[in-house]
């Protein structure tokens, strides 16, 4: 197989590399990282340095492609599908990589932040912080509700890499920050990305992982249990 994809299938930032590979149909190995297995986290080290997953191999060049984002532009480039993640229209570009920056920065960083502080060490919990993350969250929320007046995707009329990145930033966090009935075009639009092929698929995946999530006790039924 060209292209492996070293990842772990409850990470939210795979989860958003496996949509755009699932939704372009390019084929690939999946790789378990396993940081609670000393040889599995210190090959990974070895592989990139700083750590993080998801990480790409193709050794077709033998070469690592490291963040999301430049990873979907990779495959883009070098892999490409049907459907593309990044649109050509030069205007359009710029806004699927703000809405895509927009949901890893401000939607996925302040959920993991909520979501680490539950498994601190005893003492070392951080409310301050968490209570910013929550702050942050609500501004985000706003800002998507307003982004999706009359849009059914998060730039316009096509699917594309901020959508991508958008479904498991809101998977998680609307999971521990709640967005409420005041913003029906927010919970529409999770509802349209919950409905993709792509998506289902890789909650499909990450389902037998759920029961490590920290906030599992929060996860809605129809998550842990698809058939419910």
């Amino acid at each position: 197989m060209t292209l492996t994809l070293h990842l772990h299938p409850l990470a939210s930032f795979c989860h958003k590399v496996l949509i755009a590979l699932y939704e372009n149909d390019i084929a690939f190995e999946a790789s378990l990282v396993d940081f609670s297995n000393p040889g599995s986290a210190a090959a990974h080290i070895e592989r990139w340095p700083v750590g993080k997953i998801p990480v790409l191999h193709d050794s077709r060049d033998n070469r690592i492609v490291a963040e999301t984002s430049i990873i979907i532009e990779y495959l883009q480039q070098h892999y490409p599908g049907s459907l593309p993640l990044i649109p050509n229209d030069s205007t359009l570009q710029l806004d699927t990589r703000l809405w895509d920056r927009f949901f890893d920065l401000y939607v996925s960083v302040p959920m993991q932040k909520i979501v680490g502080d539950r498994i601190r060490p005893e003492g070392t919990a951080d409310p301050h912080g968490v209570a910013e993350a929550h702050a942050t969250l609500d501004v985000a929320y706003d800002m998507v509700e307003g982004q999706l007046h009359n849009r059914p995707w998060i730039t316009g009329k096509t699917f594309s890499m901020a959508d991508c990145s958008a479904l498991p930033a809101l998977f998680f966090a609307t999971i521990v920050h709640p967005p409420g009935d005041d913003r029906p075009q927010l919970g529409a639009y999770l509802e349209r990305l919950l409905a993709r092929p792509s998506v289902q698929r890789v909650l499909r995946e990450a389902q037998p992982y759920f029961k490590f999530f920290p906030y599992r006790d929060a996860m809605p039924t129809r998550y842990l249990d698809p058939s419910a």
